[in-house]
Order: structure tokens, then sequence, then C-alpha cells
């Protein structure tokens, strides 16, 4: 019994220290987590594109509207596109937005 004592003394601090480390570390990834929001919030948001495909719910859904690069009207389910692309959806049916009508700015007519 005598000597489980010295060994159950030293498990007690050795987990004591682990318990220490640890917090160390949580605190480091703290601080690393923290200085890469920092970075991230100081870069400047990309440009809006000039052309804009909203685009239907579901894969392989058909594409619902073409915008404009600043039009309110546009939904999370978008792809920026370029001024020949934005003319060829447009020219294949895509509806134009009522709101922004793109298909004015790009001169496109039916």
């Amino acid at each position: 019994m005598s000597d489980e004592q010295p060994q159950l003394q030293m498990l007690y601090f050795l987990r004591r220290v682990q318990l220490k480390q640890l917090r160390q570390t949580e605190h480091w990834i703290q601080e690393a987590e923290r200085r890469a929001a920092q970075q991230v919030a100081r870069r400047p948001p990309p440009p809006a594109p000039d052309w804009v495909l909203e685009r239907g719910i579901g894969q392989g859904a058909l594409p619902v509207l073409v915008h404009t690069g600043a039009c309110y009207m546009q939904f999370t389910r978008r792809k920026a596109l370029s001024r020949d692309e934005a003319r060829r959806a447009l020219a294949d049916g895509v509806p134009a937005c009522t709101h922004c009508h793109p298909d004015t700015d790009l001169g496109f007519l039916e």
C-alpha cells in the first residue's frame, strides 16, 4: 500500500500539469482564431459582379432570372456572369428581372 501512495500522488500531479497545458493550448487556439477573424474582417469584400444569374432550388434546377449586379432582388442561389454570358442567358429564354431590367442595360431586344 505504501508503494501505491507515491504513485497516486505522481498521477495527481501529472493530471494537474496536463490540465494546465490543455488550458494553455486552448488559450493559444482562441488567440489564433481571433487573429484569423480579424484578418478576414480587414479584407475588403469582393467587387459585385456586373451580371448575376439567379438559380432555382435543387441540384440541376433551371435558371430563374438574370439580374444586374446591383439589383436588390437577388437571392443567395446566384452565379456571377460576364456580359456575354448574361446576353446568352437572355437569348436562351431566361427571363430578365423586372426590377433591375438587365435586358435594357445589355441592349437586348427580343
